[in-house]
């Protein structure tokens, strides 16, 4: 196996992945695992924006002719937090979609043999039943907080069957709920609810002042080390044969809430001080349960990284990286 950012060797190999956003949360992660178990027979090229601008059709080509992926895991994408969504929707929307359109249209034309795109729970409707379950992405519309982003998200799913029905197109996609990991993105402003707290407690404690947590801290959530869902990644691109999308989450039993996830950040950073939660500011969501009975009729026996265990791992990741991470 290698795993590489530059030019594709043109070795015989039974796969050569090209892994877009490639840099980022879950691509790290899935580089990791890659290179956990390395195989001669895999090739394995992880990109990011400074490769290419994948809203380009232009450059988006260049990047297929330069590494002629025979498989595609398609993570990147626009993304932000709930302030940042709730700003720009438009540009969600537009953008995702170019990209996406992009990547899908160009693993076609060149002949890719499988690509999984990455989705996300927010593209399920607002209004509900729960648990949510794989056919229920299109039943209704989706939060109105980042309505753009998730119709931008949706439309992958849409695009999958299209591909498949005209041109029996082996694309399906994937969608984890909160991921979580090392090489996340750890803005206050704009990152997830992970690793923003994570940020927050490193400053609190590091200058000796409460910890403010935005919101009421009752919203639950189901959240999946990125470790973990790149496991989960590489078998869905080997061994998943649908087009179906397929949740990848820990059960419903293991959904925590926000408090619940400060708490925990809170005793893996050891911080001491008050903490204090500001109901001024928006909860989002209150839950968004996802079901994880198709990955379990698939994966009976797959073990998750205790979230005491993750949590910490990407504490102690995120304070002796804290120069150079994302923030």
């Amino acid at each position: 196996m290698a795993a590489q950012n530059g030019e594709a060797k043109r070795t015989k190999v039974t796969m050569r992945v090209l892994v877009t956003g490639g840099t980022g949360l879950v691509g790290q992660a899935i580089r990791r695992v890659v290179e956990e178990q390395p195989s001669e027979d895999e090739e394995w090229i992880f990109v990011s924006s400074k490769d290419a601008d994948l809203t380009d059709t232009t450059a988006t080509q260049a990047l297929f002719d330069k590494h002629q992926p025979t498989h595609v895991i398609h993570l990147a994408a626009m993304v932000g937090g709930l302030f940042k969504n709730l700003k720009y929707n438009l540009d969600f929307l537009r953008n995702n979609i170019r990209i996406n359109d992009n990547v899908l249209h160009l693993a076609y034309e060149n002949g890719v043999r499988k690509c999984v795109s990455c989705l996300s729970t927010c593209i399920f409707p607002d209004k509900t039943t729960y648990p949510i379950d794989e056919t229920m992405v299109h039943n209704g519309p989706p939060h109105e907080s980042n309505f753009g982003y998730s119709h931008a998200k949706r439309m992958i799913d849409v695009q999958n069957r299209a591909y498949y029905v005209q041109h029996g197109c082996t694309f399906t996609s994937v969608i984890p709920t909160n991921v979580f990991g090392p090489h996340d993105n750890f803005s206050l402003e704009d990152g997830h609810v992970v690793p923003g707290l994570m940020h927050k407690v490193y400053m609190a404690k590091r200058d000796n002042k409460p910890l403010t947590v935005w919101g009421t801290g009752s919203p639950r959530r189901q959240f999946i080390y990125s470790y973990d869902l790149a496991r989960l990644m590489v078998w869905v691109l080997k061994d998943y044969q649908e087009v179906d999308p397929i949740i990848l989450s820990v059960g419903e039993e293991d959904e925590i809430s926000i408090k619940e996830c400060a708490e925990l950040v809170v005793e893996a950073m050891d911080f001491k001080g008050e903490v204090i939660y500001d109901t001024t500011k928006s909860d989002g969501q209150f839950k968004k349960t996802a079901s994880n009975a198709k990955l379990r009729k698939y994966q009976p026996d797959f073990k998750f990284t205790p979230i005491k265990q993750a949590l910490k791992e990407t504490c102690d990741w995120f304070a002796e990286n804290y120069d150079i991470a994302r923030k």
